[in-house]
C-alpha cells in the first residue's frame, strides 16, 4: 500500500507521494539492472502514475494559494 495513505508523514501536503515516487524509482529496473539515476529513469517515464499524483498534488497547492491570495 502506498505511503502517502498511511500517518500523514512530516514535510508537507505532498511528501508521502514524493516519498513514494521516489521508493518507485529506486527500486525500478531502470536503477537497479540498468544502473542509471533516478533523475534519468523519470525522464524516460518510469513511475507515471505517481509522477502525475506528485504533479497534481503540487499544483493543487498552488493554485489553491493564488486563489485564496485573490480574495
Amino acid at each position: 500500500m502506498p505511503r502517502y495513505y498511511e500517518d500523514k508523514p512530516e514535510g508537507g501536503a505532498c511528501a508521502g507521494v514524493k516519498e513514494d515516487l521516489g521508493a518507485c524509482l529506486l527500486q525500478s529496473d531502470c536503477v537497479l539492472q540498468e544502473g542509471k539515476s533516478p533523475r534519468q529513469c523519470l525522464k524516460e517515464g518510469n513511475c507515471k502514475a505517481l509522477k502525475y499524483s506528485f504533479f497534481e498534488c503540487k499544483r493543487s497547492m498552488v493554485r489553491g494559494y493564488s486563489f485564496c491570495k485573490a480574495y
